[in-house]
């Protein structure tokens, strides 16, 4: 069992619910509190050894496209307060890049990712589990504006993953991940309510 030193929060969602949005209002909310980020996306496997059309083929919202082990490692080494070097990834390659950044220990770990709670492994770790619930059509438009923009992808590429991988994953394993959230924030990063009531639970557990 590791020593925990730093307080654990993972948030879950689907693509474009507002995860990061919740993850730094919560942060904000903590001014006397030191929060460290950890974004899920970070942890795809890398397929440096595949081609560029054979990586875009890749079924990013699945499961099995995250290196489960590496950020299993990273999250207990950062909740017994130790520094971490979180992988970088290139969303237009594909591929995680060479260079790394450091995450130094914290009081509070943020988590946020659309499969953060699918894992056993993961979501035993967190203290605190988060789902943020927002309307399809709300999460697609924000996916579109930021793989567009962000990511520099074509509007027919997202839209073909979004219908062959994004939404059937979405139901198959994000959404059922739900259940085992202790905090279900409806309306995402707009939720003011939520978002204080998370932070005061957090204060209260950091306090102890």
């Amino acid at each position: 069992m590791t020593q925990r030193s730093a307080l654990l929060i993972g948030i879950a969602g689907g693509s474009g619910s507002g995860k990061s949005t919740v993850a730094r209002n919560v942060a904000a909310a903590l001014p006397a509190t030191s929060v460290a980020f950890i974004d899920m996306d970070a942890y795809y496997n890398t397929a440096s050894e595949l081609s560029l059309d054979e990586r875009r083929r890749i079924n990013f919202d699945h499961p099995d496209a995250i290196d489960w082990d590496l950020l299993t490692r990273h999250l207990q080494a950062l909740a017994s307060g130790a520094p971490i070097e979180k992988p970088e990834y290139d969303f237009t390659s594909h591929t995680r890049r060479p260079e790394t950044t450091r995450v130094a220990a914290a009081d509070v770990v943020v988590v946020d990712g659309i499969l953060v709670l699918a894992d056993p492994r993961v979501r035993e770790l967190f203290d605190v589990k988060v789902f943020v619930d927002t309307d399809a059509d709300i999460r697609l438009i924000r996916r579109l504006q930021r793989d567009l923009v962000e990511r520099g992808r074509p509007l027919q590429e997202i839209l073909a993953q979004y219908l062959t991988t994004v939404q059937p994953m979405h139901l198959e394993f994000v959404e059922p991940s739900k259940r085992y959230a202790d905090v279900i924030v409806p309306r995402g990063g707009d939720n003011t309510v939520a978002i204080e009531m998370i932070a005061a639970k957090i204060r209260q557990r950091v306090a102890r």
